[in-house]
């Protein structure tokens, strides 16, 4: 089998998916991971001499291999790479939830140190489409910001939530990177520079990506789902219980194509196929994984695969050898493997049994026998807020025959907790009809997998139908109107060059409604958020979306853009109850950033203050004024004691205003949705620009008419 060929105990704690290997001097690659304690260390067993302290570097105590680098504040993400075009080594970048910085490891200098107000909770470096030079790239709270190695902000833009994790690749196959990133929405979105140009949905947080290679990548979520993707397409998905901390490609077994790699809670490592997901390779550590990455620790040429744990351990493998033959697991993994096979071969040979005793039987109604003409029949209606039931699509299922449905498993994405669904009508209520309640959260197109168990009323075996029925995007609005229901005061109003017919045909694929509609002018009740949604054209191809969810809105236009293959596309909106509230948020925010200037001053002059009475207090001890050295150390006791409310104070300030901000740049990512291409970008430089100059009148100015105000 597969075995480490080095292991190392550090002495040093790692934070989990923190972990990365850089060349600082250009030459020995040196393991990099944060620690608990607000610190970096950098492991560099190839150079002993010691470095010169510095106002962040210093050597560690307890381990003469590893340098520390004081951040003095919580690290979230930390990357290493090539960033300025003419240095020799590698850039340590290193984000916290207020600032990034960007540190020559080889020189002991700051390359340099940015204030970030939206955090840093991922981060990637490498070239981005057009632009020149590397850019190190953070996502933070709903934005992404890329900085030069002159600390140049030459690239932001807005996503739809938190960003969780980043990585760079040719997702389009033009030869320029595109940025995907996954967000706490759910979401995969892919940005060419700053044109949105894909988004691919799962169930849970998106919490890691890695390119695998070409247009490939690897993805891990929330919920212990591994997965590969290539482009829009998703190759395969496994599930565990346990989480996936980390996800690297790295060709293990030697056959010129990368494996997917993840490191899990449960300290296991695996490898697996990125064709097939099957399992090629595993090992185990006695904590948690913290880190997967790749470098020639050893410095003879080959690059080995380096797995980290919470608790320090490290181990590096080498690609399989021709000796191996490609099976990198011991007799013990291939003993279970062949249990599994086996244990698959005995319930395929009991389900061939029943089979034959089915067909011996056929007329013995007991045996399982059905007529030959039974099918399942699937329909999918609307269903209103009762008294008794909440606003639900159902799902009704039926037999065209006397045959009865004991059993209806449903499976889902991001609809039922687990991703499916039993339904076990009662003996007394079985029948060939089985109704079931569905509640999209969101409005996203989902295919239903539905499994049925069908027999006879007596039936001790029974049948099982497949069948998949897709739930259209938006198909928790129903046509049945309340004349009485109030007109929803927001808008957006656009102008395409189309016939009526498509934008119904639009509808007809994307709503569920009971009778196919010819006309483009319709109106729903919306059932998951109420209101009114009225959608009408004129003859002059001007569309008018009435609704006041802004979401909604943003929803219904990339999707009718993307069905008529608009790639360009203006629009005016103006939703006054959702504009009101983003004015009061700004108005917030100004308050407290003048709360944190006057907080952070006053820190300041206590600092100093501190610093001057501790110079006297020792002058007293030094000179046995013991009564003023009481006094003085007196005093310092409720200084310290004002600081720490002041800090709380300070916390309080910075937790609320990180609110504000992402309310803010979910606001301009709104604003976006509602127009396509050339102009969604625009839209959202021009908001950028409206909030540096703190124009809150041009910034609602800009939403409103999608350009820029002359």
């Amino acid at each position: 089998m597969l075995v480490p060929i080095f292991t190392l105990k550090l002495s040093h704690k790692i934070n989990p998916r923190m972990v990365t290997v850089g060349k600082f001097d250009g030459v020995h690659p040196c393991l990099t991971a944060a620690t608990q304690a607000g610190k970096v260390f950098i492991h560099n067993p190839h150079t002993r001499a010691q470095k010169p302290a510095s106002h962040r570097l210093s050597q560690s105590t307890q381990d003469s291999d590893i340098s520390l680098l004081n951040i003095n504040q919580a690290v979230t993400c930390l990357t290493a790479g090539t960033l300025g075009p003419n240095t020799t080594g590698d850039t340590l970048l290193v984000g916290s939830q207020t600032n990034l910085l960007a540190y020559d490891v080889h020189d002991n200098t700051d390359v340099f140190y940015k204030e970030v107000s939206d955090g840093a909770n991922a981060i990637v470096l490498g070239k981005l489409g057009e632009i020149p030079n590397p850019l190190a790239i953070i996502g933070g709270n709903c934005a992404l910001q890329g900085f030069d190695y002159l600390g140049n902000d030459l690239f932001w833009t807005v996503t739809g939530d938190n960003v969780r994790s980043l990585v760079l690749c040719d997702f389009t196959g033009d030869g320029k990177n595109e940025l995907l990133v996954g967000s706490e929405d759910f979401d995969i979105r892919v940005f060419k520079e700053d044109e949105l140009v894909s988004e691919m949905t799962e169930n849970e947080t998106v919490t890691s990506l890695c390119h695998m290679h070409s247009s490939r990548f690897g993805y891990a979520l929330a919920n212990g789902t591994v997965g590969v993707y290539d482009r829009n397409s998703r190759y395969w998905r496994i599930k565990s219980k346990n989480h996936a901390m980390s996800i690297h490609a790295f060709d293990l077994n030697a056959d010129g194509v990368v494996e997917l790699i993840t490191g899990w809670s449960n300290g296991k490592i695996d490898a697996r196929s990125d064709r097939t997901g099957e399992v090629i390779f595993r090992d185990n550590f006695s904590s948690s994984v913290a880190g997967v990455v790749e470098g020639d620790y050893r410095l003879d040429g080959q690059k080995q695969l380096i797995c980290a744990s919470v608790e320090g351990e490290v181990r590096g493998y080498l690609p399989a050898g021709k000796e191996l033959k490609g099976n990198l697991m011991d007799s013990s993994a291939e003993q279970d493997l062949i249990r599994e096979l086996s244990h698959r071969r005995q319930n395929l040979l009991l389900e061939l049994r029943n089979y034959e005793e089915n067909a011996k039987g056929v007329s013995d109604s007991t045996a399982g026998g059905i007529p030959a003409n039974t099918q399942l029949q699937t329909a999918l209606t609307v269903r209103a807020a009762t008294e008794v039931q909440k606003a639900h699509v159902e799902l009704c299922i039926t037999t065209p025959n006397e045959t009865i449905i004991r059993a209806v498993l449903i499976f889902a994405e991001g609809i039922f907790e687990g991703e499916s669904h039993v339904v076990h009508p009662s003996v007394q209520n079985l029948s060939g009809c089985v109704r079931v309640p569905i509640v999209p959260p969101k409005d996203i197109p989902v295919d239903l997998h539905v499994k049925a168990f069908v027999g006879g009323k007596t039936s001790t075996q029974f049948h099982v139908f497949e069948i998949t029925r897709q739930l259209p995007r938006f198909s928790m609005y129903d046509i049945t109107v309340d004349p009485t229901a109030p007109p929803p005061t927001g808008r957006v109003t656009f102008t395409i060059n189309d016939r009526p017919q498509r934008v119904a045909m639009w509808l007809n694929q994307n709503f569920l409604l009971p009778e196919g509609v010819d006309s483009p002018d319709v109106t729903f009740n919306a059932l998951r958020g109420g209101g009114l949604l009225s959608i009408s054209m004129a003859t002059n191809g001007q569309i008018t979306l009435k609704t006041d969810d802004i979401d909604l809105a943003g929803d219904l236009v990339q999707s009718l853009a993307s069905f008529l293959a608009i790639e360009e596309l203006s629009a005016e909106a103006d939703f006054p109850t959702y504009f009101e509230e983003l004015q009061t948020t700004l108005t917030e925010v100004d308050e407290f950033h003048a709360v944190h200037q006057k907080l952070t001053a006053e820190m300041a002059d206590h600092s100093n203050y501190i610093k001057h009475m501790l110079v006297q207090a020792e002058d007293a001890r030094l000179m046995g004024d013991m009564t003023s050295m009481k006094k003085r150390y007196r005093e310092l006791y409720d200084l310290n004691r004002d600081l720490v409310s002041e800090y709380k104070i300070r916390s309080n300030n910075h937790n609320a205003l990180l609110g504000c901000l992402k309310s803010v740049n979910q606001a301009i990512q709104r604003a976006g949705r509602l127009r396509v291409g050339k102009p969604k970008s625009q839209v959202i430089s021009a908001c950028r620009d409206a909030i540096k100059s703190n124009n809150v009148s041009a910034l609602l100015r800009v939403m409103r008419a999608g350009v820029a105000a002359s």
